[in-house]
C-alpha cells in the first residue's frame, strides 16, 4: 500500500511539474503575443488626426501592456473644457483598483505645452513601473506628437468652421451639422429643433452709426446669443444679422424657451450706442417627412412671419 501512495504521490508531482511549465509556457506566449499587440498598437497612434480616435487607440495600446488592468487619459485644452477618458473600467473604479494593486501616472508634454497625463492602473502588479515602465514610457514617447497633431487639426477645423466676426460657426458649418442631425434624428427616433433669429432693424442701425459699428453691435449680439444656450446647443451665422441654433433632444417647446432667454439677454442693456436691441425669431420641430433643406426653410418661413408681425416676435412654423 505504501508503494502504491509514493507512486501516486510520484505521478502526482510529475503531473503537477508538467502543468506548471505548460502554464509558464502559455504565460510566456501570451505576454509575448501582448507585447506584440501593443507594439503594433503603439505604431498605429499616430495614424490618425481626429483626436477621438487618437485618445482611443492610446488607451488600446495601454491596456495591451502587461499587468494594465485599466487607463484613464485626462487632456487639457480641449475645445470642450478638458477631457477625461477611460478604458478597461471607469476612472473611479480604476482609481481603487490601483488603491488594491499600482498605478503609474505619466505626465505628456508636447511642443504646445502640458496636453495632460496617461495614468495606468493594475490589481495585481504591485510594481507596475516596475513591470511595464519602459513599455508606457515608449507610448507616451509615440503618443504627445499624435496628440499635438490632434490638436492642430482639430484648431484648424475650428477655425474654418468658425465665422470670423461673430465667433459662431459658419453657414456651411450650419447645413452641415442640421444634414447630420436630422439624419440622427430621424434613425434614432430622436426630437430635434431649429431657433431661426434677425436681428430687428439692423439696417436702420448700420446707417444709423455705420458698418464698422454694426459689425460690433452683431459681435456683441452673438456673444450675449452664446450666454443664453444649453451645452448641446449649436448656433450659427447663416448670413447677414440672420443667427441659426440648432437644438438637438429638444422640441417647439424649449426653442420657444430658448428664445425668451436670448431675447431677454440681448435685449437686457444697451450695445454701444443703442438703447435696446431686440430680436425676431422662427422655430420649427423636425417632422417626419422633413429633410434638412425642408426643416430650415419652415423655420426661415417662420421667422418672416414674425418679422411681419412686428419688432420681438416669435412664430412657429
Amino acid at each position: 500500500m505504501a508503494a502504491w501512495i509514493a507512486i501516486a504521490t510520484g505521478l502526482a508531482a510529475i503531473v503537477l511539474a508538467v502543468a506548471t511549465v505548460i502554464l509558464a509556457k502559455r504565460g510566456a506566449r501570451l505576454k509575448a503575443a501582448l507585447r506584440r499587440t501593443g507594439s503594433a498598437l503603439r505604431q498605429e497612434v499616430a495614424g490618425s488626426l481626429d483626436l477621438d480616435d487618437v485618445v482611443a487607440r492610446i488607451l488600446d495600446s495601454s491596456l495591451a501592456l502587461p499587468g494594465v488592468d485599466a487607463a484613464v487619459l485626462e487632456l487639457e485644452g480641449d475645445e470642450r473644457g478638458g477631457m477625461v477618458k477611460s478604458a478597461g473600467m471607469s476612472r473611479d473604479n480604476a482609481v481603487r483598483q490601483g488603491e488594491l494593486g499600482s498605478k503609474l501616472a505619466v505626465p505628456l508634454e508636447g511642443e504646445l505645452g502640458p496636453l495632460g497625463s496617461l495614468t495606468v492602473f493594475s490589481g495585481s502588479v504591485s510594481e507596475l513601473e516596475h513591470e511595464a515602465g519602459d513599455e508606457v514610457a515608449e507610448l507616451v514617447r509615440r503618443a504627445v506628437p499624435a496628440l499635438d497633431n490632434a490638436f492642430r487639426y482639430r484648431e484648424a477645423r475650428r477655425l474654418a468652421d468658425m465665422d470670423a466676426l461673430t465667433g459662431l460657426r459658419n453657414r456651411r458649418f450650419f447645413h452641415e451639422t442640421l444634414q447630420r442631425e436630422c439624419n440622427r434624428a430621424h434613425r434614432y427616433g430622436r426630437s430635434l429643433a431649429l431657433l431661426v433669429l434677425d436681428l430687428d432693424d439692423f439696417k436702420a442701425i448700420n446707417e444709423q452709426v455705420g458698418h464698422l459699428a454694426g459689425d460690433a453691435v452683431l459681435a456683441e449680439t452673438a456673444t450675449r446669443v452664446r450666454a443664453a444656450l444649453r451645452a448641446s446647443d449649436i448656433a450659427c451665422r447663416v448670413g447677414g444679422d440672420e443667427l441659426a441654433i440648432i437644438l438637438p433632444e429638444a422640441g417647439a417647446t424649449q426653442a420657444a424657451q430658448l428664445y425668451a432667454r436670448v431675447e431677454e439677454t440681448v435685449s437686457s442693456k444697451p450695445i454701444a450706442t443703442i438703447a435696446r436691441l431686440t430680436l425676431s425669431g422662427g422655430i420649427a420641430e423636425l417632422a417626419p417627412g422633413d429633410d434638412a433643406t425642408t426643416f430650415f426653410e419652415r423655420a426661415d418661413d417662420a421667422l418672416y412671419r414674425a418679422k411681419q408681425a412686428g419688432k420681438a416676435q416669435l412664430s412657429g412654423a
